[in-house]
């Protein structure tokens, strides 16, 4: 009986997503690789399997899902003085993390789609050519008519450093579990599932459900203190949550001074069913959970950089974590190497997404 209920339960797997490897069958189901191979065998041997569809994961993309905006960066010349006008610099580029992130992991060669709100003016008009330009996909992301395209401006100090930030992103909550229903052939094609808490929690729920269902890995990425009320309760079928320790903080409803206090949290979110957790420390470096490894909660430090600009090295983070998981699913410490790799370069730029950013910037002997 036990055989025949796992031998449904592969078949079922393999119609929902026909590209899993025997690997991936075999961790979603805890069995061994060779237990799943006579399965799928004695499927094929009743017919009920005619072949399968092995393809090479970089036909696959990245499918990042959440804000697309412009973003103005004010860098002050001088310390900032309320209640006066502050000279500054201004320098406006594309923004918004999942296009960000979208845009790393296009420079790194990874084969992405963008699935976002844009208006129909002519910001969200730039935001999509400037994607596609770059090889990124835009056909799934939604244009409202008669609306205005999303914003974010950061102000830095003259250092490069953030002292506070605005953001208008209401338009992502279009992207409802709806709209991402209706783009089903970009969430099948996708190897990777990669959502900004820009989405609203029924949206996220919607992206855990179909990480469940198809067995993709789901990456979330909270994006300020306001929109962790989208992050939902049940955290099932989440394989990594990247956050700041204010973030992790505001979850956990308390301040979290120390690193067993940041332990202890990080273990409350796995208990509430996300695999992996990485919590930014700033210029600490990151703190990660790597349950695949065996290992408690560990502090990576931070790569030495001569800061510039702050401003997009969260999302450079993210996207070396993704683009090194894709690659190496059980090594998530190798991927934040990546990650801190990436966004040390980041902070060097001026730009939100560095530009000389290519293939080859990592070590593959690494």
């Amino acid at each position: 009986m036990k055989a025949e209920t796992n031998k449904e339960q592969i078949l079922a797997l393999i119609q929902a997503n026909p590209y899993l490897s025997q690997q991936e069958l075999a961790t979603h189901l805890s069995l061994s690789r060779s237990a799943v191979a006579g399965y799928i065998a004695q499927l094929t041997k009743e017919g009920r399997i005619l072949g399968r569809a092995y393809v090479l994961p970089d036909h696959r993309t990245f499918l990042c899902i959440g804000g697309a905006n412009i973003d103005r960066k004010l860098r002050l010349s001088a310390s900032l003085q309320n209640g006066t006008s502050n000279p500054v610099v201004q320098r406006e580029s594309f923004g918004g993390v999942a296009r960000n992130i979208a845009e790393n992991l296009a420079r790194l060669g990874g084969l992405c789609s963008l699935l976002s709100a844009v208006g129909d003016d002519a910001a969200g008009q730039s935001l999509l050519k400037h994607a596609g330009a770059l090889g990124i996909q835009t056909e799934h992301s939604l244009i409202l008519p008669g609306a205005a395209s999303g914003t974010y401006t950061a102000v830095l100090n003259p250092a490069g450093e953030m002292e506070m930030a605005f953001s208008e992103m209401e338009l992502c909550s279009a992207l409802t579990p709806e709209i991402l229903q209706q783009r089903q052939s970009g969430l099948a094609a996708a190897v990777m599932l990669i959502a900004d808490l820009n989405l609203c929690r029924a949206s996220i729920s919607f992206l855990q459900e179909e990480a469940r269902r198809t067995v993709k890995p789901l990456i979330l990425i909270a994006v300020s203190l306001p929109k962790m009320v989208h992050l939902p309760d049940d955290l099932q079928g989440v394989r990594l949550l990247i956050l700041n320790r204010s973030e992790l903080e505001q979850r956990a409803g308390r301040h979290l001074p120390d690193v067993a206090s940041l332990a202890q949290a990080c273990g409350h979110l796995q208990q509430q069913g996300v695999e992996d957790v990485l919590v930014s420390l700033g210029a600490q470096g990151v703190g990660m959970t790597n349950r695949r490894a065996g290992q408690g909660f560990g502090i990576l430090p931070a790569l030495p950089a001569a800061v510039q600009d702050v401003t997009g090295a969260g999302d450079a983070f993210s996207a070396g974590v993704c683009w090194s998981l894709q690659r190496v699913p059980d090594d998530l410490h190798l991927a934040c190497q990546r990650g801190l790799q990436l966004a040390a370069y980041t902070i060097q730029t001026e730009t939100t997404v560095a530009a000389a950013i290519n293939p080859a910037i990592f070590d593959e002997e690494s």
